[in-house]
């Protein structure tokens, strides 16, 4: 019997992701690190959880390979069980206007941000079903997925797919006790924010501030956590009030 429960972070070596990986451990969580290609910053956020006290282990993957994703997390539980909860926050940006956007620029974002929901996800929920303990799928989204960003289409178009694909997703996993929501992030200060797209964001912002990754962490704890069993299907947007 697992003494703790299994959650898996993607792209939890730095940002949003590291900071969730880091509070969901604090709350004794058993962590597995997923990263792509920065191996060492990975290696960092496990070395931190395990000082603390807390279990992490690292996985590698890029999640929009989908005969790799499916078959190093198959491997994976059948190594060290099933997960309770996933936070799939793996993505990229390329932003550039319509008009000039390269088709390689569309095709990067929508096969890393929106196809890695059904790579992730797929191998993943029948073992967690069988674990009969209920189970949370938090996804992340975006402000720009709501709204919409100039000179974001193909980033907005993946993120809107995903709030889509989270709502269906929590009908079809809400009798198994499975709770599947969707964190929307406003401009948060991360190593991605590009300096004249977020000055303007913020004369929309009624907090007249950016949000922090701790911000977008403290919200997935949240759902995270046994408090959260009677949430489902829903999209919280952590803005500052920002539309």
């Amino acid at each position: 019997m697992q003494t703790q429960k299994r959650v898996l972070v993607t792209g939890a070596s730095r940002g949003i992701g590291k900071s969730t990986a880091l509070r969901l451990a604090k709350e004794n969580y058993a962590i597995t690190v997923h990263y792509n290609s920065n191996a060492e910053a990975a290696q960092d956020v496990v070395n931190t959880i395990k000082e603390q006290g807390g279990s992490a282990n690292l996985l590698a993957f890029d999640v929009s390979n989908r005969e790799q994703t499916q078959s190093i997390l198959l491997e994976e539980i059948e190594n060290n069980g099933a997960y309770y909860g996933v936070v799939c926050n793996a993505g990229i940006a390329r932003d550039n206007a319509f008009p000039a956007m390269p088709e390689e620029d569309w095709d990067a974002v929508i096969h890393t941000n929106l196809d890695s929901f059904y790579n992730v996800l797929n191998p993943l929920i029948m073992p967690m079903i069988r674990l009969r303990q209920g189970g949370r799928i938090i996804t992340l989204s975006s402000v720009a997925g709501l709204t919409g960003n100039r000179g974001q289409v193909n980033y907005s178009a993946a993120k809107a797919g995903i709030i889509g694909a989270t709502k269906a997703l929590a009908v079809e996993l809400g009798k198994r006790k499975i709770t599947v929501n969707c964190i929307a992030p406003g401009v948060i200060e991360t190593d991605m924010i590009d300096g004249v797209f977020a000055e303007e964001a913020k004369k929309m912002i009624p907090l007249q501030k950016f949000g922090q990754a701790e911000d977008i962490a403290a919200t997935a704890s949240f759902l995270m956590s046994d408090g959260a069993n009677y949430i489902t299907r829903q999209v919280i947007s952590v803005n500052g009030g920002m539309y």
